[in-house]
């Protein structure tokens, strides 16, 4: 692998988006640093699969980083007391874990000044999504202008780029762009409560969005459903 290709931390859940990302940052030159978090989520799963798509999609290297937000609880992703909905609610799901995001883009932002990188690239879309403030584009660019004030590699001069190429499509635009960039979606796993196999619920909102995705993609949904 050529040692001067510019450097990216992208940040992989395992997922649709995350794997279409890294496929992205891969099409566009940079060398890939994987970075998974096990977080307390009770789709642990998504950890297997995003070690497949590591390996498949030619990261330089995937570490997988452990943060304890079932700790703190107040999501159904984290607390297990907590259903998933299986059918579309209102306003911000009970699916949103707090602080999310913007824990995982400060682990990204670590390791990159490590690596002497200056690339972040995360999954996170605004069009066909569950409504999480973490994933909106004005989030994304306050963390950018954080990442130049909270390093020393900022403060030095470096200018920190997170990049949220899936920011603007719809899923299915994301599956069609995947496909093209040759991500195997049947290695992936997006279900909020995915079995110890990896199949999929099919009823949760993540399921839903996935499924219809690749329904209006107009190609085959490669999901394990149980």
């Amino acid at each position: 692998m050529d040692e001067s290709q510019r450097k990216a931390v992208v940040l992989l859940s395992g997922g649709l988006d995350s794997a279409t990302a890294l496929a992205w940052a891969r099409a566009a030159g940079m060398r890939c640093y994987a970075l998974s978090v096990g977080y307390g989520q009770r789709h642990v799963t998504e950890l297997r699969a995003a070690e497949r798509v590591a390996r498949a999609l030619g990261a330089a290297e995937h570490r997988t980083m452990t943060v304890d937000l079932a700790g703190i609880g107040g999501s159904a992703l984290t607390d297990a007391s907590i259903a998933v909905p299986e059918s579309p609610t209102v306003g911000i799901p009970i699916t949103y874990v707090p602080a999310r995001n913007t824990l995982f883009l400060s682990l990204a932002l670590g390791w990159a000044e490590v690596l002497g990188a200056t690339d972040i690239v995360i999954g996170v879309n605004a069009v066909d999504y569950s409504g999480y403030p973490d994933c909106r584009p004005e989030f994304i660019s306050a963390f950018e202008r954080l990442g130049g004030l909270a390093t020393r590699a900022g403060v030095e001069g470096a200018r920190f780029c997170v990049h949220a190429p899936l920011q603007s499509l719809s899923k299915a635009d994301i599956i069609r762009e995947g496909l093209r960039l040759g991500v195997d979606y049947a290695m992936t796993v997006s279900c909020y409560q995915a079995d110890a196999e990896g199949r999929a619920c099919g009823r949760c909102d993540s399921c839903r969005l996935r499924r219809e995705g690749f329904r209006l993609a107009a190609v085959s949904d490669p999901t394990r459903y149980r």
